[in-house]
């Protein structure tokens, strides 16, 4: 009877102390990325989630963030790396691998999203969780989210008509951008955003698209001369970004740690990605018309003919991903009502 009382008590005590050490578990996350920590999105979305992590979970886990790629590797490999556990997490785009990732391109076509980067994630989450749940399935989705409106930044004066295209260079982010400067007569020029200062300065390029979120982080505004706007309700082109966990390091997380991911993932945290890109386009284009540079907007005229274009693409782009066994139709009308869902809210 002592020694089963006492192996009871002795196991009992065990039992305690290993759940108190699952429940104290801590964790370090490390997670990479390519700009510049004083990026928008690193700035006003990266760092306060996993602050507000951090502070949910009092300290157990802990989010390391390596801007500039510190870790290593180029951007185009940052999937790849959250997938393999190269990292445990970081922020990826689809667009820099083309073809890889098809379903996505439906929220790059031209004039596909609306002018407020917070509502175009919230849209792009609600998609990609109805039409990419498999491609992505090798990886945990924390969120989905989008840039503001383009803008198109070049040395010289400032494209105002479709005209102004013809025979210029111009950086292009990803396959559907680079289709639509091809389609106006500009030469695109594909290229992560951080080599386009260089390839600015260096006259590799006339000039780019990015949102305005970003010019002050590259120092655009420094190299370039004018800054066209698009008018009009939608933008003229959009890219689609990851925010994700490798899924070991995910599943390797105690339940009540995974709530807190959990609590931080999904279309709300989507949208809080998108914002903090509506947020850095404000200040963008502050620094860039405090500096002087010509700032311009199209007339209606020229976004309508633009749009026109854009709509032949989006037909094109609906036979060939149809042509691959998948509904394009159906995913353009999906995402264009998404779209508009977000854009009333």
């Amino acid at each position: 009877m002592k020694f089963t009382f006492k192996s009871a008590v002795i196991g009992m005590m065990a039992f305690g102390l290993t759940s108190g050490a699952a429940m104290s578990q801590e964790v370090t996350l490390r997670f990479q990325h390519f700009l510049s920590p004083k990026g928008s999105v690193p700035k006003y979305f990266m760092a306060p989630w996993a602050e507000k992590i951090e502070a949910e979970s009092n300290g157990r886990i802990k989010i390391e963030i390596y801007p500039a790629m510190q870790l290593g590797g180029k951007p185009p490999a940052l999937y790849d790396q959250i997938r393999d556990g190269v990292i445990d997490g970081g922020w990826a785009l689809p667009a820099y691998t083309p073809g890889r990732f098809p379903e996505s391109e439906a929220f790059e076509l031209p004039f596909m999203t609306s002018m407020s980067a917070e509502g175009s994630s919230k849209a792009a989450w609600d998609f990609t969780a109805k039409y990419m749940g498999e491609r992505f399935s090798d990886v945990h989705l924390l969120a989905v989210h989008m840039h503001g409106p383009g803008v198109i930044h070049k040395k010289g004066d400032a494209i105002s008509t479709v005209a102004d295209f013809n025979g210029l260079k111009l950086r292009g982010p990803s396959r559907q951008a680079n289709k639509l400067l091809e389609a106006v007569g500009a030469t695109p020029v594909g290229m992560p955003v951080p080599a386009f200062p260089e390839a600015l300065s260096k006259g590799i390029v006339d000039g780019g698209v990015i949102p305005w979120e970003i010019v002050p982080p590259l120092k655009v505004h420094e190299l370039a001369d004018s800054h066209t706007q698009i008018g009009g309700d939608r933008a003229l082109y959009n890219t689609v970004f990851l925010w994700a966990m490798n899924k070991d390091s995910y599943n390797a997380l105690p339940d009540d740690l995974k709530a807190i991911i959990d609590a931080n993932s999904g279309v709300e945290t989507s949208g809080l990605a998108g914002l903090a890109m509506d947020t850095g386009d404000d200040v963008g284009e502050k620094v860039v018309r405090d500096r002087g540079n010509v700032v311009v907007t199209m007339d209606d005229a020229v976004v309508s003919e633009l749009r026109s274009i854009g709509d032949k693409l989006t037909a094109d782009w609906i036979a060939e991903v149809t042509s691959k066994g998948l509904d394009g139709a159906a995913m353009v009308a999906d995402a264009q009502a998404l779209v508009a869902k977000y854009s009333d809210n």
